[in-house]
């Protein structure tokens, strides 16, 4: 038997990426120990790989857990965290594991005599809403769309690692596909179809994170995970393509049932994450290929009852929800009605600018006053 290499604290192990990972460790001996909630879901998964890994079950928020957890490791790779849409129904508990988890690793790694590395995972969707400016490099200005409450924990979260006074590397990563996750989620219908995406299969984030583990010009720095130019595309393609490979055919959901803005995504700059790591290796077509072999049975069948499924996807669009109420109430007004709410609305309209201005001041001062809340909490736990 091979003598194991680096001993390796995985949070999030058995979620989408946190499985890709887990199999690159394993795949090359590191000694993996794994910190993860205890439920019907994970321990199914857990049944597969228990001769491979040390599983410690436990929750991220209770200190004492985490510091089983960590105990004697050389690197920590961060991935647990509460994710849309949970986490924007959810606020407090996002808060809790997002922020407060994170909180916990960090100080149970300076409890050791040896301190640990950490490998932490933020998103794309730090940078907000990037429609008209899709190109996105490492140094751009973190701001968040408006009510994502998600965004907010995950700049929290970066802010804390990177002022830990620990080895650390950062790695925002973009929109992740992934075979085994082709549910039709309502967030789906959050992003604006002239969104610029650009994907990357699970496969590699997995390769490229476990890859940064043994390599040692990763520390101290913030990198892009994303597939690169062979996987970006505008998102109206994008769901064009994927709904003609599930057999429901090219423009099958209206535009109304999408968000017009306040969203993320973009194309990613990648170069120094791809020259360190070299870790993509499928492409966009890859993906719809994999997507193909799996529908492929199904297609014939999905063409069939294709109308049910648009009216069961759009039940789940909070934008169609709107735009369905508005156009019934407008199409209930008479002529003269609808010309005075015209009136009306055009001669308040500056009134209605400032009030929106105000609205969006507002929100400024409250991030602000979060941010700085979360720094008076950092500084009290020292």
């Amino acid at each position: 038997m091979r003598e194991k290499k680096l001993k390796i604290l995985l949070t999030g192990a058995f979620g989408n990426v946190g499985l890709s990972v887990l199999k690159e460790l394993v795949d090359r001996d590191h000694d993996v120990r794994i910190l993860e909630i205890k439920n019907r879901k994970n321990l199914r998964i857990s049944r597969k790989i228990q001769e491979d890994v040390e599983i410690i079950w436990g929750d991220i928020t209770n200190k004492f857990d985490v510091e089983k957890a960590v105990k004697n490791r050389d690197v920590i790779i961060h991935l647990a965290a509460i994710i849309p849409p949970l986490a924007d129904r959810q606020p407090n508990l996002a808060e809790s594991v997002n922020v407060g988890g994170t909180l916990n690793i960090l100080e149970s790694m300076k409890k050791q005599a040896n301190h640990p590395k950490i490998i932490f995972t933020s998103s794309i969707a730090v940078y907000g809403d990037r429609v008209n400016n899709p190109l996105i490099k490492v140094t751009d200005p973190l701001i968040p769309s408006k009510g994502d409450f998600y965004a907010l924990t995950k700049i929290s979260a970066e802010r804390l690692v990177k002022e830990s006074g620990l080895d650390y590397a950062i790695f925002r990563l973009t929109y992740i596909t992934s075979i085994n996750k082709l549910e039709l989620d309502p967030l789906m219908f959050h992003m604006p179809l002239e969104t610029s995406i650009e994907i990357c299969d699970t496969r590699d984030v997995g390769l490229a994170l476990t890859n940064a583990v043994e390599c040692s010009e990763v520390w101290g720095r913030t990198f892009h995970i994303a597939g690169g130019k062979s996987c970006r595309i505008t998102y109206r393609e994008y769901l064009n393509d994927m709904m003609a490979i599930m057999g429901l055919g090219r423009g099958f959901l209206p535009d109304e049932a999408f968000a017009k803005d306040q969203f993320h995504c973009g194309f990613m700059e990648t170069h120094d994450s791809q020259t360190l790591l070299k870790y993509q290796n499928h492409t966009l077509e890859d993906y719809y290929s994999d997507v193909k072999k799996k529908y492929g049975p199904k297609g014939f069948f999905i063409a069939r009852v294709k109308s049910f499924v648009k009216i069961h996807l759009l039940k789940k669009s909070e934008p169609y929800k709107r735009f369905k109420f508005f156009k019934k109430k407008i199409g209930s007004f008479t002529i003269s009605e609808n010309k005075l709410i015209r009136r009306l609305l055009s001669r308040n309209f500056k009134k209605i600018d400032m009030l929106e201005t105000k609205i969006e001041e507002l929100e400024r001062v409250i991030r602000t006053l979060y941010e700085e809340n979360k720094k008076l909490e950092i500084i009290s736990n020292i």
